[in-house]
């Protein structure tokens, strides 16, 4: 969704939001989530100025009520946004983009998610710095002026311009704007530049802001067992150019010759999913995520109703997050050091992603995309978060959904997993090409609780069934085996058997079924499903151990065949490839041969025609040809010169006659008789794909009364044929010199 429409729903007239992002402001040792607006100004003088505006907001920001205004940072001389790697924090491919932002006398650090739309943030703050050219006028931002804070009577002289630049960070009579949080009674304009009092909105109040465990920077460094830092070039990503053609058809070539160079490896995949029911974590997870011997090499982390409060569903911020993050940060495996690629969540829907350190630089082209299918279809109630990325060269994508409750209401579910796929798209790293949905991919892992239950109506029957562990007698009553059946969802993913007992629903705390007013019935809700090749699941089951919610965790570990790339075989193919570009190029290159390159008039007399012609024979190649205008040239030739006809088509081993038509008339006879213009000219045919032709055109004009001004031949003591070339060139400077001694005469005689 475009939240710059939020933002500008809260500027005043003139001002233009151009881009927003949303990402998280790092102050101290807190992490707070903001919108970043760039706002666009024209004053009257001239030229455009640029602030930043922060603003704090609800997670659904679709119009102006849902954005709070906190701090305006102004784009001067002085403001730098920088991309930087914090000390101590592991950085890979891919994972959130880190900037700095500074001015005289302010300093900020974001946290905004790596994509193609902070690329395109990142480019248009570039562009709007004033930049260092003394000759550029120093931006004023007198239109910030709407935004200072009222001051007790009596009321404050307006700020000068000296004052606004002397120093960005601050403002006269007002506290300070982009430095520390806006104060109780501070306003805001509203969408018609009318001052609201932003004290209703109950921003930066102790007693307003949600409740949160703040982690300390060294605290949260830790949560990632680490001993290196994994550099990665994250400018040269956000600045990548798009693929040119050739490129394109390299590209398309090492594709389809994938096999030639690459060779598959297994690596081992641990794939969770727990709804947690709104609670923070009560206990260790290593039951859940290191119950193996093996250390797996990528985590895939899924979560649902991590925070069920009104709060998450409106607001951006929840402090589960950071709970849940830092439990399943300390309970990966111990025999291996990890390193988080990514974290998304939508509401109580979070999916974390993680790989073995020695793996990081191997991990490319992440994104990150949700979709909510909740009320009214869109929320984040219900939907799906979505990681995708580039292993090797394996293309990945990992769901996390929470699907439609109820069991009568498994065509809901049906139509949310649907309208998952088809609204979940991923950017490329290239904007040209279009997105990326989940069924472009390699390997597709699946998880969540999908919420489909089991049919049959006897309760007791079920538990029955359970307690003889008859697992495949009860699974032919499950919603989801009916609808797969049918091809209703999930076509062409596979399931392991299920061979543990449901996971829903019980008695938080406990292993006892629902004994609550509703009593719900057992169900297979949490399931791990795939689609690809090459992928070996090792275990399916669930985790007893964990009782902090009403449902229990799910596991799923695979080996996946990833391909993997043998640099000299990669480098071989490569050469080859362009090898045969070169040659297939060379062999279409159009290429013609003329019967004469060089044209000579004679004696070219005014309004006499004068034609001469050559062929044009193709080769083997279909050609087009043009003749082109030369630098700094309007047309192809002088305006005395045509040919005919000036471009055409050829076919292989056919020919063109071409005429060049020299007609010298009124228009072009005045500076031929003068010599001020000669009969030389060079055409330039052009092959389309192919190499330029030079033509080169001469001969001699015999200069006539026609086309001489009159004055200038009652001058003429002889004929114009019989002057030389030199006094007909000297003759209309000698008259402009004649003209002016008579009227210096004529004024010497009055007076």
């Amino acid at each position: 969704m475009d939240q710059s429409v939020a933002i500008q729903e809260t500027l005043a007239d003139g001002e233009y939001c151009v881009i927003a992002v949303q990402g998280v402001l790092c102050e101290g040792d807190s992490r707070q989530s903001r919108l970043l607006g760039l706002v666009r100004y024209r004053p009257e003088r001239g030229g455009q100025e640029h602030a930043l505006f922060l603003y704090t907001h609800r997670r659904m920001a679709i119009t102006g009520d849902d954005v709070s205004l906190d701090q305006i940072v102004p784009v001067s001389r002085d403001f730098t946004l920088e991309e930087v790697s914090p000390d101590g924090e592991l950085y890979i491919l891919g994972s959130d983009v880190t900037v700095q932002l500074d001015t005289a006398e302010l300093s900020l650090l974001f946290q905004l998610p790596f994509g193609s739309h902070t690329r395109t943030f990142l480019q248009e703050v570039a562009r709007a710095c004033p930049g260092l050219d003394p000759a550029t006028p120093d931006p004023e931002f007198r239109w910030l002026s709407r935004y200072r804070c009222p001051e007790p009577e009596p009321e404050p002289e307006p700020p000068t311009p000296q004052s606004w630049n002397s120093a960005p960070g601050t403002w006269p009579g007002r506290a300070r704007i982009g430095g520390g949080g806006s104060s109780s009674d501070e306003l805001r304009p509203n969408g018609k530049g009318f001052p609201v009092d932003q004290s209703s909105w109950g921003q930066n109040k102790p007693e307003n802001s949600l409740s949160r465990q703040n982690k300390s920077k060294s605290e949260i460094t830790n949560m990632v067992r680490s001993s290196t830092i994994t550099v990665s070039d994250k400018a040269h990503i956000l600045s990548m150019q798009k693929f040119g053609l050739r490129d394109t058809i390299v590209k398309s070539h090492l594709i389809q010759k994938e096999e030639d160079y690459t060779y598959i490896q297994n690596f081992r995949f641990f794939v969770g999913t727990y709804n947690v029911n709104g609670q923070s974590p009560k206990e260790c997870l290593r039951p859940w995520l290191s119950h193996d011997t093996q250390a797996p090499d990528v985590y895939c982390v899924g979560f649902q109703e991590l925070d069920l409060s009104k709060e998450a569903f409106f607001f951006h911020d929840t402090p589960k997050e950071e709970e849940w993050f830092k439990a399943v940060s300390e309970a990966l495996h111990p025999d291996a050091k990890y390193a988080k690629v990514k974290l998304i969540r939508l509401v109580g829907i979070m999916l974390l992603l993680y790989v073995k350190q020695e793996h990081a630089a191997y991990i490319s082209e992440v994104e990150a995309e949700t979709v909510g299918t909740g009320i009214m279809g869109r929320m984040g109630n219900k939907g799906g978060v979505a990681i995708r990325f580039q292993f090797h060269n394996t293309s990945i994508c990992v769901v996390n959904s929470h699907l439609a409750a109820h069991t009568e209401e498994y065509e809901r579910r049906n139509q949310d997993y649907k309208d998952i796929c088809s609204r979940m798209q991923f950017c490329q790293v290239d904007p040209s090409l279009p997105p990326l949905t989940i069924s472009k991919h390699d390997v597709i892992l699946w998880l969540g609780d999908l919420n489909y239950r089991i049919e049959d109506p006897d309760v007791e029957k079920v538990k029955k069934l359970i307690e003889e562990k008859a697992f495949q007698t009860l699974y032919a009553y499950d919603q989801l085996r009916a609808q797969v059946a049918a091809k209703a969802v999930f076509e062409g993913f596979s399931e392991g058997e299920l061979t543990f007992q449901p996971t829903y629903k019980y008695d938080t705390g406990s292993d006892d079924w629902d004994t609550s007013e509703k009593c719900r019935a057992p169900a297979w809700c949490d399931r791990v499903l795939w689609k690809g090749k090459n992928i070996t699941q090792l275990s399916y089951q669930s985790h007893m151990a964990l009782k902090t919610s009403d449902h229990k965790p799910v596991s799923s570990v695979f080996d996946i065949g990833v391909r993997v790339i043998n640099e000299e075989l990669y480098r071989k193919t490569l050469e080859e490839i362009v090898r045969s570009l070169d040659k297939m190029e060379n062999a279409n290159i159009p290429s013609v041969s003329l019967s004469k390159r060089e044209f000579c008039f004679q004696n070219v007399k005014y309004m006499h025609l004068q034609v001469e012609s050559f062929t044009i024979r193709n080769g083997q190649v279909p050609c087009q040809f043009e003749f082109i205008s030369k630098p700094n040239e309007e047309f192809y030739c002088k305006q005395w010169l045509r040919a005919s006809p000036s471009r055409g088509f050829l076919l292989p081993d056919s020919a063109i006659e071409i005429e060049l038509e020299l007609f010298v008339n009124k228009t072009t006879a005045t500076k031929l008789n003068s010599g001020e213009d000669k009969i030389e000219d060079i055409l330039v045919l052009h092959l389309e794909r192919g190499k330029d032709y030079f033509l080169s055109v001469s001969g001699n004009y015999i200069p006539s009364c026609f086309g001489s001004p009159i004055h200038t031949l009652c001058y003429m003591k002889e004929p114009i044929l019989d002057l030389p070339l030199e006094t007909i060139r000297e003759l209309p400077a000698y008259l402009v010199a004649c003209c002016f001694e008579t009227q210096l005469v004529t004024k010497s005689l009055k007076w």
